[in-house]
């Protein structure tokens, strides 16, 4: 059998670590690595290739690109989202999308329990004022208490089932909505299974973990917004595009909503004129839910259980497209 050939063809890091080189070509897998800036580059390096393996948001796989990509037959995205591959294109071509959201589901579950306790307890608000010399108890004072609140999951993967675990220590109801998910999922985790509007009108904190694809773009937008209580507060950890940002800052800036606590936004990063930048109930942060201390080694080391496991079975840990009818190896 031909030795299974492995191109990292974009990646976030400033150089990929030895220990990853050796822990690869120690199972008799051929790796090829080059920082590629555009879409010819990454094709130079990747022909023939297995798979294709990229980091973070790298756009350097297009349609064109895997179209070109004769043998490649698993496109490997270090994360979770996979906004920047053409998913579409590689189902049709038997090409399995493989991703790895293992490797920072507990960061993002954290950050956006962080954001919302922030927002409630209107963390960031109270240190600016008080560095801008006001100390002042009456000025915007915390919400809550959290307990017995209903806390609002739209999407039920990995993250969302780390919050809603989370959410059992602040007594909090969690209910959540996914397509997806069977309704036995939802219960074994003690979710309640529920519809995407009444997730909407019945949360008071409401957090978004849904990929974006085509039918989840601006899915929270002016009609959502209306259906959620006026004292709800948003928190998205997933991607900017789900949530129309337009729509959003006239929400709270009307008091249709109460708050919101952003970790991505759909222009990274955001334009000085976003009116989102000018609201003092939002809380931003720029795009570090997956951060921590072993982000790194996190995300290596389940990218390599993932190639080990597409060398040896040609199944991936975890595949975006399912539904796939794989491309017969060489």
């Amino acid at each position: 059998m031909a030795q299974y050939k492995v191109a990292l063809v974009a990646y976030d890091a400033d150089e990929v670590p030895q220990w990853v080189v050796e822990q690869i070509n120690g199972v008799d897998i051929e790796l090829a690595i080059c920082q590629s800036a555009n879409e010819d580059e990454a094709l130079q390096c990747a022909r023939g290739a297995d798979l294709v393996w990229i980091f973070g948001g790298s756009k350097v796989i297009s349609d064109r690109a895997l179209r070109a990509l004769e043998a490649c037959r698993v496109i490997l995205r270090s994360g979770s989202g996979t906004d920047n591959i053409p998913v579409g294109t590689a189902t049709q071509l038997g090409i399995i999308v493989a991703n790895t959201p293992e490797a920072a589901a507990v960061a993002v579950a954290e950050h956006a329990f962080g954001l919302l306790l922030a927002v409630v307890r209107q963390i960031p608000l109270q240190d600016r004022a008080i560095r801008g010399g006001t100390w002042d108890r009456n000025r915007g004072q915390p919400t809550g208490p959290l307990e017995g609140q209903t806390l609002g999951l739209v999407g039920f993967g990995h993250i969302a089932r780390l919050l809603a675990r989370m959410a059992t220590g602040f007594d909090l109801r969690t209910i959540a909505c996914d397509p997806y998910i069977e309704e036995t999922v939802f219960t074994r985790h003690g979710v309640e299974p529920a519809s995407f509007d009444q997730v909407l009108s019945e949360s008071d904190f409401l957090s978004i973990h849904t990929p974006l694809v085509k039918s989840t773009h601006h899915l929270i937008g002016e009609r959502a917004l209306k259906l959620m209580k006026p004292t709800a507060i948003l928190i998205n950890t997933s991607r900017g595009g789900v949530i129309d940002e337009l729509a959003l800052a006239r929400a709270l800036a009307s008091g249709q909503i109460a708050a919101a606590g952003l970790d991505v936004m759909e222009q990274q990063p955001p334009d000085p004129a976003n009116p989102l930048l000018q609201l003092d109930n939002v809380v931003l942060t720029p795009h570090i839910a997956a951060f921590s201390d072993r982000f790194w080694h996190d995300y290596w080391t389940h990218s390599i259980r993932t190639i080990i496991e597409c060398a040896r079975t040609g199944r991936p840990l975890w595949t975006v497209n399912p539904e796939v009818t794989p491309r017969l190896g060489s």
